[in-house]
């Protein structure tokens, strides 16, 4: 695995000194070139200096502006191809691994950092549920390998707002929900994660269309990734952004308090437990 990773890198960094050496045969700054392809100038120092992915569609404008006849599209599509991930959230989970902090809202799923390994896999099965073993095993596995940024000696900081129907959905049966529970508890109390919950009687709150993480990293502007159905959307325009982090301001303020929070994971867990031991 370490090794894969190296050599994505290794492409990356390649499609980065390509990009460079392209736009300066064709005499234009990275600010020229970022206010064509609708980035700024230090979006395309960030491509360049493989901090940051391109998204397939400023990759194709790039081609389009340094007429390089689809090749920067083309390796883009590869190398989003050959990752772990599906194509919607590759991107994001290369920018996932950088981040500095990170702040999710999942409405009705344990986010992907929080997941433990048989509920990503009743999940797994849920969406593909004539995969053949060996497919599952890799996506399953694909998510574990994404909490590692979690262990690092400087992990992210990381807030996970979590909707009530998160905990009370039997993901996987009343055992694995148990557990899953239990492990966002054991995480909150090691200071991994702050967990927060929106309960069913707060009603109505910010961002109830779906799910959001938003990344912040020490060298770049923050990002926010939206994901619907099979698809997904890296938000890095600035007034986007921000609308983004005012609206998961205003969730967060719909959330239980933190010890709240905690101990109605704590008691959905133990219900889940208890329906487990009666079965």
């Amino acid at each position: 695995m370490a090794n894969a990773g190296s050599s994505r890198q290794a492409a990356w960094e390649f499609y980065g000194t390509e990009l460079k050496n392209r736009r300066e045969a064709a005499r234009m700054t990275q600010q020229e070139l970022g206010r064509k392809v609708f980035v700024s100038g230090g979006y395309i120092g960030q491509f360049e200096q493989a901090i940051r992915k391109p998204q397939l569609d400023v990759a194709a404008r790039i081609d389009e502006v340094l007429q390089t006849d689809g090749f920067f599209e083309r390796m883009c599509r590869k190398l989003i191809h050959n990752s772990r991930y599906a194509e919607h959230f590759a991107a994001a989970a290369e920018l996932e691994a950088l981040a500095t902090k990170l702040c999710d809202f999942a409405p009705t799923l344990v986010p992907g950092l929080l997941q433990t390994a048989p509920y990503a896999r009743a999940v797994t099965l849920a969406m593909n549920p004539f995969a053949p073993e060996g497919d599952v095993k890799g996506k399953v596995a694909a998510r574990m390998d994404r909490a590692h940024i979690l262990k690092r000696p400087s992990p992210p900081v990381y807030w996970a707002i979590l909707h009530e129907n998160v905990l009370r959905t039997p993901v996987g049966g009343a055992a694995i929900m148990a557990e899953q529970l239990e492990h966002i508890v054991k995480l909150a109390h090691a200071r991994t994660v702050l967990p927060l919950v929106i309960p069913y009687d707060a009603g109505a709150y910010a961002l109830l269309t779906g799910m959001v993480t938003l990344m912040e990293f020490e060298d770049a502007p923050p990002t926010a990734y939206t994901e619907a159905v099979y698809s997904g959307n890296l938000l890095d325009d600035p007034a986007l952004v921000k609308q983004v982090q005012a609206a998961y301001d205003l969730l967060r303020a719909s959330a239980l308090p933190q010890e709240a929070s905690l101990t109605l994971i704590e008691s959905a867990a133990e219900d889940h437990r208890r329906c487990a031991r009666t079965t």
